[in-house]
C-alpha cells in the first residue's frame, strides 16, 4: 500500500505541474477542458495566468512536502487541496458548463484526491 500511496500522491502533485503548465502555455484549450472556455487574449488572459501559477505551484509544493516532510503532511494538504476541485466543480455548474465536465472531471478528482489523503494517512 505505501507504493500506491506514493504513487497517486507523485502522479497528482505531476499531473499539477502539467496543468500550470497548459494554463500558462496554451490557455485556451485549457480552458475550454476545464468546463469553462475563456478569451486568453481577452479579459480572461490574467485569471488564466493565475490558475497556472496556482496549479503548478500546488503540484510543486505536494512534492516538495512529500519528498522533505513526509507521507502524512502530503496527506493534510492533499485533505486541504481536495477544496479546489469541489470549488471547481461548483464554478462550472454556476458558469453554464457541462455537468459532465463539473462531476467527470473536477468532483471526480476531488474524490481521487481524497483517497490520495487517506492512504497517506495509512503509511
Amino acid at each position: 500500500m505505501t507504493v500506491t500511496a506514493y504513487t497517486l500522491a507523485v502522479l497528482l502533485d505531476l499531473f499539477c505541474v502539467f496543468l500550470g503548465y497548459r494554463f500558462l502555455f496554451q490557455p485556451g484549450p485549457a480552458a475550454a477542458g476545464y468546463g469553462v472556455p475563456a478569451d486568453p487574449k481577452g479579459d480572461a488572459a490574467a485569471y488564466l495566468t493565475v490558475k497556472g501559477l496556482r496549479d503548478g505551484t500546488l503540484g510543486v509544493v505536494g512534492l516538495a512536502l512529500l519528498a522533505f516532510a513526509g507521507a502524512h503532511a502530503e496527506a493534510w494538504f492533499m485533505l486541504c487541496v481536495a477544496l479546489i476541485p469541489f470549488g471547481d466543480t461548483v464554478t462550472v455548474l454556476r458558469n453554464g458548463g457541462a455537468k459532465a465536465v463539473a462531476y467527470g472531471i473536477h468532483f471526480a478528482t476531488a474524490i481521487v484526491v481524497l483517497i490520495s489523503a487517506v492512504l497517506l494517512f495509512l503509511v
